[in-house]
């Protein structure tokens, strides 16, 4: 599976942690940039990887910059794009079971390399429960 990631300067050090980790655990990992930590702009690189998620290019993205929130709100700029902010491992396996989140964003400057891991872990781990929750997330696809 090809996963895109990218960040701004807030989220390049938790970006070059995550690469790693995510190829070790066999995915193939698109970096998106920046590629390193002058200041840069973070909605470019939350659209970036987005767009890279809704064109087909990576079956799923991670979005990084300081707390996490400018990149979450930019990749949720994309239509299709179902883009969720997650500071714990529940959120992120409910932001994937309930709202099939195709897009995981985090917080350079909030998270630590070890939590950023686990979170990310139980994201790509969980599945969507469909059900109920298809109705909502095809609600969420219409807007």
């Amino acid at each position: 599976m090809k996963i895109a990631i990218s960040s701004d300067h807030g989220g390049f050090c938790l970006k070059q942690e995550l690469i790693p980790f995510l190829e070790e655990k066999g995915f193939q990992v698109m970096d998106l940039g920046t590629h390193n930590q002058n200041s840069v702009d973070y909605p470019i690189f939350g659209k970036r990887c987005a767009e890279a998620v809704r064109d087909g290019e990576a079956e799923l993205g991670v979005v990084l910059c300081g707390s996490g929130i400018g990149v979450s709100i930019a990749a949720n700029k994309v239509k299709g794009i179902r883009c969720a902010l997650c500071t714990n491992e529940y959120m992120a396996r409910m932001s994937r079971c309930h709202n099939d989140a195709n897009v995981l964003a985090m917080g350079g400057r909030t998270t630590t390399p070890d939590m950023a891991k686990a979170i990310l872990t139980a994201w790509l781990e969980a599945t969507c429960e469909g059900g109920r929750h298809q109705r909502r997330i095809d609600l969420l696809n219409q807007m």
